[in-house]
This record gives structure tokens, C-alpha cells and sequence, in this order.
């Protein structure tokens, strides 16, 4: 029986990355947005509805995210991590609540602290490495916000509330240093906005994704 799981996951050098590895990450991909209740005011005008999100992964700019972790094991990292995701309300809901225009295109942009823990070359031949990871920290989106028929329109970056986010995934080894991974990512924001004019805006956002992208390990 040892042998036979030596043979199917075989521990290399590619597989047992050594102590104190920091990893660097750059990945993009599909990124939606799950629909979700919109609720302040704005000059006295209260508004409370469900909005229609769109994620627009692609159009610019494009849904991206920045990772750097520091594995202390074999199997466990710390890190910290950036993930530009966007939000664009859709023109039926633009068209029903009353607004102009209300997203955030230029990014709800969540910054968090991220614990991983994963199981280095568990399959083809020792190159493969699964993964989970979970984070914590801040929301900073772009609010874009104008009413229909306001001359106001907020348009600036905000620090908005607590941001979280979860990933599972798997890492497959292109050399000692080199590596592609994809994954499922969901992050969740806790938005608390200010309204240029008097008013805020407030809205939990949760988004979905399928990540692609390279590593550099040393």
C-alpha cells in the first residue's frame, strides 16, 4: 500500500516547497456579482430596493487581483492580498430606483490579511497542489453615484466598510519557481458610502469568480 501511494503522489522536490517560501500571484478571470438590497438617502429622498448587478469582468478596466504569501510550511501561508471586482447596476434597475448612474466601475477594490492551507503535490506526479484560503480587511470602492435629474454625482474612492473573502483552487508546477493555478473565489463587503450633496449609500456585496493565473515562488 506504500508503495502504491508513493507512486501515485510522488513527493519531489517540485512538491515539498522548502520553509519560508514567499509566493507572488497575478490572476484575472469571470467575476459576477449576486444581487443585493440598496438603501440610504440622498437629500432627505430615502431609498431602500434590490438591485441588479452586473460584473462586466472584461470591459475596462478588467477584473484583476494582486497576492503575496509567505508560507511558513509545507502547508501553511499568511498573506496579504488586492482584487480589483466591479459592480455595475443594471438599466433596468438604473431606470426603476431613479439614478443615473450607480456602480462601481473603477472597483469595489477589498484589501485583506488571507490565511491559506494547502496540500503540496498531492497528484500528478508531485506537481499538483490544492488549496483553500479565507481573508479579512477592508472594502475601498470608486462610488459612482448620481440620481436622475441631480446635478450631484459622487465620484471618488471611499473607505467603505469590512471586506472577507474565501478561495479554493489548485497550483500545478511549471518549474521550481514557476506555477499556474485556477480557482473559485467569493468575496463579501459591507459598503457604507457618503453621497456628495448630503446622503449615503448602503449595500452588502457579495461577488463570485473563477480566477486564472501565474505564480512566482522563492
Amino acid at each position: 500500500m506504500e508503495r502504491i501511494l508513493a507512486a501515485l503522489c510522488a513527493t519531489t522536490a517540485l512538491a515539498n516547497p522548502a520553509a519560508a517560501e514567499i509566493e507572488l500571484s497575478f490572476y484575472t478571470g469571470v467575476q459576477e456579482v449576486f444581487d443585493s438590497h440598496v438603501r440610504g438617502d440622498a437629500k432627505g429622498s430615502e431609498f431602500d430596493f434590490l438591485a441588479d448587478w452586473e460584473g462586466r469582468s472584461f470591459e475596462m478596466p478588467p477584473h484583476w487581483g494582486l497576492r503575496a504569501t509567505w508560507w511558513r510550511s509545507k502547508n501553511l501561508g499568511f498573506g496579504v492580498e488586492f482584487e480589483h471586482t466591479k459592480a455595475y447596476a443594471s438599466d433596468d434597475t438604473l431606470k426603476e430606483f431613479g439614478f443615473e448612474t450607480l456602480e462601481f466601475s473603477d472597483g469595489l477594490n477589498s484589501l485583506t490579511a488571507n490565511v491559506f492551507y494547502r496540500w503540496p503535490g498531492l497528484c500528478a506526479k508531485g506537481r499538483l497542489t490544492p488549496y483553500l484560503g479565507a481573508g479579512v480587511g477592508v472594502v475601498i470602492p470608486h462610488v459612482e453615484v448620481r440620481r436622475t435629474g441631480s446635478e450631484d454625482e459622487t465620484f471618488e474612492y471611499q473607505l467603505a466598510g469590512p471586506s472577507a473573502m474565501l478561495a479554493a483552487g489548485a497550483r500545478y508546477s511549471l518549474t521550481e519557481t514557476w506555477s499556474v493555478f485556477g480557482e473559485y473565489k467569493s468575496t463579501f463587503s459591507m459598503l457604507s458610502t457618503d453621497l456628495d450633496g448630503g446622503g449615503e449609500l448602503e449595500a452588502n456585496m457579495s461577488t463570485w469568480g473563477i480566477n486564472f493565473g501565474v505564480s512566482y515562488s522563492f
